[in-house]
């Protein structure tokens, strides 16, 4: 009997698990900056563009941000979203609360649009050297970081 209620204990978690898995997946998803418009992206690529020219050239590029303190802060959020990557979707609590302390970081620098904020998402992907560095974090944390990106933006600019 104790046996069976144990097989019994065994499968149901293993159905969790799966469903656990499944939920997440479709999760992410709907969640994915690949599942945005070419026309949108475009549109928040543009954005990012002018506003962060916009921003350089209103500011002696930048002459205000401390630099390495804002890399000393990136280098800690990274460090703790690519714990997550593997683990939790793009919407969970925690998830969003480094992406809310991203988004505080870049706006060091000026306040980004929800269309631009998603924009700087698109250029961690596009460019290469930013890829390499952010994936240097977890193999997977570009499109992670731009999922994450996408999901705060749209719940929260």
């Amino acid at each position: 009997m104790a046996d069976t209620v144990i097989l019994m204990c065994l499968y149901l978690l293993y159905n969790a698990c799966l469903d656990y898995k499944n939920t997440k997946s479709k999760i992410m998803e709907y969640l994915s900056m690949n599942k945005l418009s070419e026309e949108y992206l475009t549109e928040c690529k543009t954005a990012l563009n002018v506003e962060q020219t916009h921003s350089l050239s209103t500011t002696d590029n930048w002459a205000h941000v401390n630099r390495a303190l804002v890399h000393h802060d990136w280098d800690l959020l990274y460090t703790k979203l690519a714990k997550f990557a593997d683990e939790k979707a793009v919407d969970n609590t925690a998830v969003q609360a480094l992406m809310k302390e991203h988004f505080e970081i870049a706006c060091r620098f000026y306040i980004p649009s929800k269309k631009a904020y998603i924009g700087m998402g698109i250029f961690y992907k596009e460019n290469d050297d930013m890829r390499k560095f952010h994936n240097a974090y977890h193999p997977a944390m570009v499109d992670y970081l731009g999922d994450a990106i996408v999901y705060y933006a749209d719940n929260n600019l």
